[in-house]
């Protein structure tokens, strides 16, 4: 059977996180959220009680597309990763996130407005819970 990774988070996935998908899970098959999906996942109302209703069109998506087995890489919200990891896991799912290594520079302007850049490199993916 296919191993499928479902991608639920706001960033580009990059090469470097494509391959190593492929050689350390098995990966076959990357997939991404639909649009309408993406949209929800990526811009979650901060001033929501509860998300339990909000997230309910991805737990669906989820449900319908993963077979027990699948990765589900999860990050975004603090408490909309909580929810859905729970929910990936008590459906058989595997979920995981990203780790990286961060590197961060402070520029100073001459008007003595800070400017920080960041920069992630993905390093590698670690399950939830392990």
């Amino acid at each position: 059977m296919t191993k499928k990774l479902f991608l639920l988070f706001s960033h580009s996935f990059t090469r470097l996180q494509e391959k190593d998908a492929i050689s350390t899970l098995g990966v076959e098959r990357i997939v991404a959220l639909p649009p309408e999906l993406q949209a929800l996942w990526s811009d979650i109302p901060p001033g929501l009680d509860s998300l339990e209703c909000y997230l309910e069109p991805l737990k669906a998506w989820i449900e319908k597309s993963a077979r027990p087995g699948d990765f589900v890489l999860v990050q975004g919200d603090f408490g909309a990763c909580y929810l859905i990891v729970r929910f990936s896991m008590s459906k058989g799912l595997c979920p995981i996130y990203s780790t990286t290594e961060r590197k961060a520079a402070e520029n100073v302007g001459p008007d003595g407005t800070v400017r920080l850049t960041h920069e992630f490199m993905h390093v590698r993916f670690r399950r939830y819970g392990a």
